[in-house]
């Protein structure tokens, strides 16, 4: 088993040498030194970060897995917007690459206005630029070892928010770009596993993945790229301070385990695609 870790200071990358990578884009709590004085109070608590999820991941080293994770909070930029600024879901509300306003409406500037242009592109430089080369490097690395391999987008978001979406979100929210970046054999292995439990589901709803999903996601070079966004109320506190329910993710991640698995396992019959080729954009 091949098992290098690698820190840099946007993210880290635990190296394996199975077809899994697992990317966490939203881990990060980090706001640099050099730009907290610009943020509120609120915007400080980093209330939006994807919390714990390397922590009920941990499986994923038994399967052999790549994991990458965020250090940056997405306060400072999105990993999974796109640079261009283009909206994922047009007509709905939505964060934006570097977010003016939490997933509740408040703002994340203190009396200042959001970054520019040019403060903007920095980001992107510094902190975007470095997570998208590394998950393009990990993809092609593991790409040359496999004839298919599993993007697993790992996500989480508050059950409850009524800017962003009405009641109460499904437990597990899958999304494949509506089916276009994984074949549905993928996904299908993972659905059964949740659909073998109580827990509510669905696929392609309210979230239908987010930029990595959809830009990486290419079944017919190899990869297919699967976006979980589960409710946090399965495995810890939703209120501050955002605590680890461990009587709660004792019975969570059994399901997203036998998910992942369920999609490696359809992975492993799928027949040997072309040559993959991804480019810096």
């Amino acid at each position: 088993m091949v098992h290098t870790c690698i820190e840099e200071p946007t993210f880290v990358i635990e190296r394996r040498g199975g077809p899994l990578l697992v990317s966490i884009p939203h881990l990060g709590t980090t706001i640099p030194d050099d730009l907290r004085h610009l943020y509120t109070e609120e915007a400080l608590t980093v209330a939006d970060t994807d919390w714990h999820l390397d922590r009920l991941y941990s499986f994923a080293k038994a399967m052999d897995a790549t994991v990458l994770r965020a250090k940056v909070s997405r306060y400072v930029i999105d990993l999974n917007r796109p640079t261009n600024g283009d909206s994922l879901y047009p007509g709905l509300v939505t964060t934006t690459l570097c977010p003016a306003e939490t997933f509740r409406g408040e703002p994340v500037y203190a009396g200042v206005s959001p970054p520019d242009a040019a403060e903007v592109e920095r980001r992107v430089r510094a902190y975007w630029r470095p997570y998208h080369d590394a998950l393009k490097q990990e993809l092609q690395r593991l790409r040359a070892s496999h004839a298919n391999v599993l993007l697993w987008e790992a996500h989480s978001i508050a059950s409850v928010l009524p800017r962003l979406f009405s009641g109460k979100l499904p437990s597990f929210n899958f999304g494949t770009a509506d089916g276009q970046s994984c074949a549905r054999a993928v996904i299908e292995g993972a659905l059964d596993a949740v659909r073998a439990t109580n827990e509510s589901w669905v696929l392609n709803g309210r979230f239908k993945g987010g930029f990595i999903t959809r830009r990486y996601g290419a079944p017919g070079d190899g990869i297919h790229a699967i976006q979980l966004e589960m409710c946090q109320s399965l495995y810890m506190d939703e209120a501050p301070p955002f605590g680890w329910r461990d009587d709660l993710a004792q019975i969570a991640i059994p399901t997203v385990q036998a998910a992942v698995q369920g999609a490696l396992d359809r992975l492993a019959r799928l027949p040997q695609s072309g040559t993959m080729e991804l480019s810096r954009s």
